[in-house]
């Protein structure tokens, strides 16, 4: 087939011409664009040297024809030479093509500074005649793929194929330093899909777990989970195992309190800042298990005791020392990573030893970075810093309040906030440690719900809407 028989079967063929010069049927010769100053050449046909009918009938006549794609193939062949030559020339600015279909096929070259005139594009070019012969191998569409002719082609060609992947590889590498995988095993029995009757999980002493866990005791329960004391059947060890209530609210919060046990323990190898050890996790029965180190009773739930019986007081001052001493370890362990606890209280701190005054700082399901998105509700009313109140930013600072009011509690015996409400809460700050500052108030968002405009603290009645400052003026008015 002759130049210009070729030209015809590309003018002819089904598929379109475009920028970058592909014929798009998947039997045909594939020219690929190839960065700035490349061009490629793909092969990309089946092992017949002839296209027989189907997409490439040729519009002109109803029978069926046979392309001899050998003739075409050795001019596309021939014109890399040109091709790298105009590359070269071109010093290193960007092509874009162009390719229409038209009676002949005409092809404007554009470059950043100039336009290159049609006819004179063709005779340095496409046009030059005759080709030069470039030898081609005989099977060239054999099984053997044996790739461009043209080195420099094929060096470009290599250079494409490499450019996605480096891509790609770019893509995964930035996901993966900004990402981590989280794997959540799951139990179920053989030809069941999980579903349970009951959304409460059945706490039933020496059943067993998962296959692994046997309960051995009940423990207690919390606003989003219970607790039981088990023992591994694997390793021997007793545990303690959080269940996670049936609510998409408390899975999400638990994920959290795991990966940030995670995190925390993984750069706590040694376990010397005093926070829990996350031993186990998983799903089964439509429930999120924690599986934790056992632990004794919390500070809250002691005190209560030892004030009850008739033992010696336990919380002596060198003791509440010793316990302050290993909290404030733990905070600056956590604030080192950047959390904050959000929750501390006496029912999250545990003792880990009697005789020893050993403790340790539980309960990272209301944690966060500082690099969240920062809940503007957050740790328990009586133990709750000023900022968070007021509606104000928030940082570290606020688990150094709930410390220090723990202490207080512990020293006391009694709550140093007791949970009542809060224009109550802030009228005992006040009277505790002195007026809020000022700028404190100008710029809380909750400002305005405890406050008058002259700062004044005020408590509204929730019965008539009206506050008591406003009642108390109305009575004088009426007296």
């Amino acid at each position: 087939m002759d130049h210009k028989n070729g030209r015809e079967f590309v003018r002819d063929s089904w598929s379109a011409v475009y920028g970058r010069y592909q014929i798009m049927d998947d039997l045909t010769e594939v020219l690929d664009e190839c960065g700035a100053d490349a061009h490629q050449f793909r092969r990309n046909v089946n092992d017949d040297a002839t296209l027989k009918g189907g997409p490439l009938v040729d519009s002109r006549s109803g029978d069926d024809k046979e392309f001899d794609l050998s003739a075409l193939e050795k001019e596309l062949q021939m014109l890399s030479p040109y091709l790298s030559e105009d590359a070269n020339a071109a010093n290193n600015h960007r092509f874009n093509h162009d390719f229409r279909v038209k009676d002949e096929l005409d092809i404007d070259l554009i470059t950043d500074d100039k336009i290159v005139d049609d006819k004179e594009f063709l005779k340095d070019s496409y046009s030059v005649h005759p080709f030069p012969e470039i030898s081609i191998p005989e099977d060239i569409y054999g099984m053997e793929d044996f790739g461009p002719a043209d080195t420099n082609v094929q060096n470009a060609a290599h250079n494409i194929d490499e450019g996605p992947k480096t891509a790609i590889d770019l893509a995964s590498s930035v996901f993966h330093q900004e990402y981590e995988e989280f794997e959540l095993r799951i139990f179920h029995r053989k030809n069941r899909t999980g579903f349970e009757e009951n959304k409460d999980f059945p706490i039933v002493v020496d059943s067993v777990v998962a296959g692994r866990y046997r309960i051995t005791e009940y423990l207690g329960s919390a606003a989003f989970s219970r607790v039981v004391q088990a023992h591994d059947l694997r390793t021997g060890m007793d545990v303690c195992l959080k269940i996670i209530k049936n609510d998409k609210d408390f899975f999400d919060q638990s994920l959290d309190e795991i990966k940030l046990l995670k995190f925390v323990n993984k750069h706590d190898p040694a376990d010397a800042h005093h926070i829990l050890r996350l031993y186990d996790f998983f799903y089964y029965q439509e429930h999120l298990f924690i599986v934790t180190e056992l632990l004794r009773a919390n500070l809250y739930e002691f005190q209560k005791y030892n004030q009850e019986s008739s033992d010696e007081v336990y919380f002596s001052l060198p003791r509440i020392q010793a316990i302050a001493r290993q909290c404030l370890e733990a905070l600056v362990y956590l604030h080192d990573l950047n959390i904050v606890h959000c929750d501390l209280k006496p029912e999250n701190i545990l003792m880990k030893s009697y005789s020893r005054c050993e403790v340790k700082v539980i309960d990272l399901g209301s944690s966060c970075f500082l690099t969240d998105n920062l809940s503007l509700y957050v740790q328990s009313r009586s133990y709750r810093a000023p900022e968070i109140i007021l509606g104000l930013p928030y940082d570290q600072r606020i688990d150094i309040w709930s410390l220090g009011c723990i202490f207080a509690e512990l020293y006391s015996g009694e709550v140093l906030f007791p949970n009542e409400s809060v224009s109550t809460i802030l009228a005992r700050m006040i009277g505790t440690i002195g007026p809020i500052d000022m700028q404190m108030l100008a710029l809380g968002q909750e400002t305005p719900k405890y406050f008058t405009e002259e700062y004044d603290l005020f408590h509204k009645n929730e019965k008539t809407s009206l506050c008591l400052r406003d009642l108390f003026v109305s009575h004088m008015l009426g007296m």
